[in-house]
């Protein structure tokens, strides 16, 4: 006698990589970083950002990227969840981004700590950002700026990794829990924070 499996194997399970960007304010500014060498949007502007490691939650991978990247020494309490942004490149696979914010400390200036990955920072203008940017980047700037905060990003597979003005918008805020309608922003004071 045959028995036959009557249920189907259940589907492999969604993973993603994880990954944390970094909005260091100064003011009206923001840093960004020139990727180099990288193989992935080399020459692109971009936040400092990297890859939760495995076994490390998401403020502990900021702090620790923060400092590889750019020499800063955040603490937890000095970090404020911003955005969270699911996330795909053109042609790549989902991931997930926690966007966090830290105020600029002149007693602890950014500095270049990974040249090999990196051939330069400055500060932006947050109501300015420029054109040579990863798109998402600037499309996770773009809705901090706005006061939304759960974001999606999806690339088609045509598009661009940089952000040209050209092509249409990807970025989808998702309402909030307790709101009813389209997606709200906050008001912020002159100086980018809330109200």
């Amino acid at each position: 006698m045959r028995f036959e499996n009557r249920h189907p194997a259940p589907a492999p399970r969604h993973t993603e990589v994880v990954d944390v960007h970094l909005i260091l304010r100064r003011g009206a500014d923001v840093l960004l970083a020139r990727r180099a060498n990288t193989g992935y949007a080399d020459g692109l502007l971009h936040g400092p950002s990297g890859h939760v490691e495995d076994g490390e939650d998401v403020r502990a991978a900021m702090i620790r990227e923060a400092y590889e990247e750019v020499g800063v020494t955040i603490g937890p309490d000095e970090l404020a969840v911003a955005l969270v942004m699911q996330h795909r490149g053109p042609g790549g696979q989902a991931r997930t981004g926690w966007f966090f914010e830290a105020w600029y400390d002149p007693a602890d200036p950014p500095a270049n700590r990974e040249p090999h990955k990196c051939s330069g920072l400055a500060w932006h203008s947050l109501d300015a950002l420029p054109d040579d940017m990863v798109a998402y980047c600037r499309a996770g700037l773009e809705a901090y700026r706005k006061g939304e905060r759960f974001v999606l990003h999806w690339h088609e597979d045509g598009d661009p990794i940089a952000y040209e003005e050209s092509v249409r918008d990807r970025k989808v805020p998702l309402r909030e829990s307790g709101t009813r309608g389209p997606v709200h922003h906050r008001p912020e004071n002159r100086d980018g924070r809330e109200v």
